[in-house]
């Protein structure tokens, strides 16, 4: 009788293997902040936080915080995933070490929040440059999304209090750079507030876009070429004039609050004032329809230009419906300041911020789904850590990987790239990362290094 031996083969397991790598797709992101200057750019930004006769780098620990978020840590223990492979990251300081820095960086403040944002600002001029047609801004124009984020807090940390949205925790507010269907986008800026922060708080929105545009190259940072979306939280009278306001000239496309005066303008609207909405592909939407009602409504005191745009469509199975809408349809309304335009692109254009729904899961997966210090200025740190990381991944799609890859989540990045096992070989005073020739993606891996290869590299 033959014994069945089961589905998969039965292995021998044991300890002592030497020159293995587990996660050398790493050597992608490092690659990555080097390319961009980002290692050297932390290193002079952190040098006031670096202690005399110091062994690690500050900015060094900071980048290598990034990199273990990206790998799939969710604490600063998680850095001992690089420590235990000096060969790929180099010396990585111990826990106690990074927990001591990351205490020092929270009680200095914006201080050191913005040592790291001057050195991921120009960082990212260099990425941008560097990716010519595959940038965010290489037909000119720079659409900035914003979303809030919800985490939960499981325990009661500084700031932690009963959010907007029923939960325990608190309510980030990030900006996002939109690298257009071809590519993901990343983040430029988060502002962590408390968990009773209002969801529509122009204050916090005006920080957060002020934050977001001193991330970006100085000829974005005003006039009609930058746009800011966000969703019906920023229709406020504050947020659209600090938009709107001369001298800074930025285009915007908010969503809206249908008040009763809206409604009842909507209502008012005649059969021909409504044209056939176009899904993201310039087609046709069934069962989708577009109208302007800014003539039909008292705009005086709002900013000049403003214009209010108004959808409707049938909901999809199992929408419910608001007191609000008639005739079975779902409506919905965005403004702009756009001056030109066919309500047919403006309409797409808006409902493409959902795309901030994308970066918003992979901050989650990247850090973001528990805020695990427990201070409040720590926990701003922290961000600061998840931003990077997002940062990261970003660059390195869009700098080292092409068509589809370009859009992978960072799950799928991990499971195909950065996870991939790899054996050191040492010649002379060279370390050779020998990835397997069988595993299906090592080919993406070899093109993506040889891409970040031929890029200068900053002095």
């Amino acid at each position: 009788m033959k014994k069945d031996s089961g589905s998969h083969p039965r292995v021998r397991v044991e300890s002592g293997g030497s020159g293995i790598v587990s996660q050398a797709g790493g050597v992608l992101l490092t690659e990555t902040a080097r390319v961009v200057g980002l290692d050297r750019g932390l290193s002079r930004a952190l040098a006031p936080w670096g202690r005399t006769r110091a062994v690690h780098d500050p900015g060094k620990t900071v980048l290598d915080l990034a990199v273990a978020l990206v790998l799939g840590g969710d604490c600063l223990a998680d850095v001992a995933i690089l420590r235990e492979q000096p060969d790929v990251f180099g010396p990585v300081a111990s826990d106690p070490t990074v927990s001591r820095l990351v205490t020092a960086l929270a009680a200095a403040g914006p201080k050191a929040v913005d040592a790291i944002r001057a050195a991921r600002a120009a960082a990212r001029e260099r990425a941008w440059n560097l990716a010519r047609t595959a940038s965010p801004v290489a037909g000119g124009r720079l659409t900035i999304d914003l979303d809030g984020v919800p985490v939960t807090a499981h325990s009661d940390k500084e700031g932690a209090r009963p959010t907007w949205r029923k939960t325990f925790g608190f309510p980030p507010l990030w900006a996002f750079a939109d690298h257009g269907p071809e590519g993901s986008g990343e983040p430029l800026s988060v502002l962590l507030r408390p968990g009773n922060a209002g969801s529509n708080t122009a204050s916090d929105h005006i920080e957060v876009t002020r934050q977001a545009l001193a991330q970006v190259p100085k000829r974005h940072r005003r006039g009609r070429d930058t746009l800011i979306r966000t969703d019906s939280a920023g229709g406020t009278h504050e947020f659209l004039a600090w938009l709107s306001r001369r001298g800074r000239w930025l285009s915007y496309s908010v969503g809206f609050t249908i008040t009763d005066r809206i409604h009842a303008a909507i209502l008012r609207a005649p059969k021909a004032a409504w044209t056939p909405a176009c899904d993201a592909d310039g087609l046709p939407r069934e069962g989708a329809w577009v109208a302007e009602v800014t003539d039909m409504l008292d705009l005086t005191a709002w900013p000049r230009g403003m214009r209010v745009i108004v959808r409707k469509e049938r909901p999809h199975p199992g929408a419910q419906l608001r007191i609000t809408d008639v005739d079975g349809n779902r409506r919905v309304c965005f403004v702009t300041n756009t001056a030109g335009g066919q309500l047919a692109d403006l309409e797409p254009r808006h409902r493409r911020r959902a795309r901030a729904e994308d970066r918003i899961r992979r901050a989650r997966a990247t850090g973001l789904r528990n805020l695990p210090l427990h201070g409040l200025a720590q926990n701003r740190v922290w961000c600061e850590l998840v931003a990077l990381a997002c940062e990261l991944v970003a660059w390195k799609q869009m700098l080292a990987l092409t068509g589809e890859a370009r859009r992978w989540e960072i799950r799928k990045l991990r499971f195909r790239l950065f996870g991939t096992a790899a054996r050191l070989v040492r010649t002379g005073r060279r370390i050779i990362v020998r990835l397997p020739e069988r595993w299906p993606w090592t080919r993406h891996v070899l093109d993506a290094i040889d891409r970040l290869g031929r890029l200068t590299t900053p002095t």
